[in-house]
């Protein structure tokens, strides 16, 4: 097998399904918009900057990994530093390869200088569509869907959803919810599932992260959840021989194909994962559940979607064939309509994997 690089891996059409906007930001950019605000930083100097938002989120704890979001949050209270932010995100993300992009956010925390949440969504939006046309015109073409996350242990998620909905003919694909697991469980938000339910509009949550199986059985059984954000604890559901023996959720899981937004170097940070070759993700893929490669918050984690793969490449051998694989899943499991995900698959994806694998 021919060796693959992380600069043959840039190179390679990528679709990203998990990336929280708060959690990609240059740290240039941090330094700028937070002088323009008056935000007392642990560092002005550029490249300190980053390396202190990794080594603070790599301390394997979900709780201060949050933590380090009160920065990134805190540059993020106007139009124009949103719409920034939102533009630079395509462009990193279109740089880095990737074609399609869902990029999340919480609405509710870009409040603090009285913009209205419509106002917040609207600046994304715009943020989105000037970096997705910069990329096109740099040789680099992105199609970027938006989901709108509300915070569990917040009580905004009907809001939140109905917000989704109200921007979902603007660039606005799904809904999700987000924060600290334990104590705040997606059940205490099932007025704004039945509502996305009954308006037929997609949503994802974040369970089985930090917290175990039920987190994941309440967000499938309960809440009626599309995709599991991470869900890599559905692995406690599974008992290791020869060959491994799935649990009656975890068989659910993989029958029903339920995406899994796998966020392996995010996984090792906070605890999920002791290393990127311990990751479930490998065992996971093997028993051919709907697996998907994601980034999370590219500046905690130091990475892009092409170093996630590439990380892979490393830990388990993988090759182009089953890089195809875990992008062809997450354009099968994106928010946006069947047609336009099956152009991107036909018409990008696999032109491109193929001319690598013959």
């Amino acid at each position: 097998m021919v060796a693959i690089s992380y600069e043959d891996i840039v190179k390679v059409p990528k679709a990203l399904l998990h990336d929280h906007l708060d959690g990609g930001l240059r740290p240039a950019t941090i330094v700028e918009l937070a002088a323009e605000v008056g935000h007392e930083l642990p560092t002005t100097d550029v490249a300190e900057l980053g390396r202190w938002f990794v080594e603070a989120a790599n301390s394997g704890s979900l709780e201060r990994y949050l933590e380090t979001f009160a920065h990134t949050v805190a540059v993020m209270q106007t139009p124009d530093a949103l719409r920034r932010v939102a533009r630079e995100c395509a462009l990193d993300l279109a740089t880095d390869g990737v074609v399609y992009a869902e990029v999340r956010f919480a609405p509710e925390q870009h409040l603090e200088r009285d913009l209205s949440l419509d106002e917040v969504v609207e600046a994304v939006l715009a943020g989105f569509v000037e970096g997705s046309e910069q990329a096109a015109a740099q040789g680099h073409p992105i199609r970027v869907g938006t989901l709108l996350t509300a915070m569990r242990h917040a009580a905004r998620s009907q809001e939140i959803a109905e917000l989704a909905v109200r921007h979902r003919d603007a660039g606005v694909v799904g809904f999700d919810i987000a924060g600290a697991e334990a104590g705040f469980p997606p059940t205490r938000h099932l007025d704004a599932f039945e509502y996305l339910q009954r308006e037929n509009f997609h949503f994802t949550i974040h369970a089985g992260e930090a917290f175990g199986l039920p987190s994941i059985w309440q967000a499938i059984q309960w809440c009626g959840a599309d995709r599991l954000g991470h869900g890599v604890r559905i692995v406690d559901d599974v008992t290791a021989g020869d060959p491994p023996v799935l649990g009656r959720l975890a068989a659910y899981v993989r029958d029903k194909r339920i995406p899994l937004e796998l966020c392996p170097s995010s996984n090792v940070q906070t605890g999920a994962a002791a290393s990127i070759a311990d990751h479930p993700i490998g065992l996971l893929r093997d028993l051919r559940f709907r697996v998907t490669v994601n980034t999370d918050n590219r500046l905690m984690s130091g990475t892009s979607m092409s170093r996630e793969m590439a990380l892979l490449v490393e830990a388990f051998g993988y090759g182009w064939k089953e890089l195809q694989w875990f992008t062809i899943n997450a354009m099968k499991s994106a928010f946006i309509p069947f047609d336009e995900r099956l152009r991107i698959i036909d018409e990008v994806i696999k032109p491109a994997y193929a001319k690598l694998l013959t």
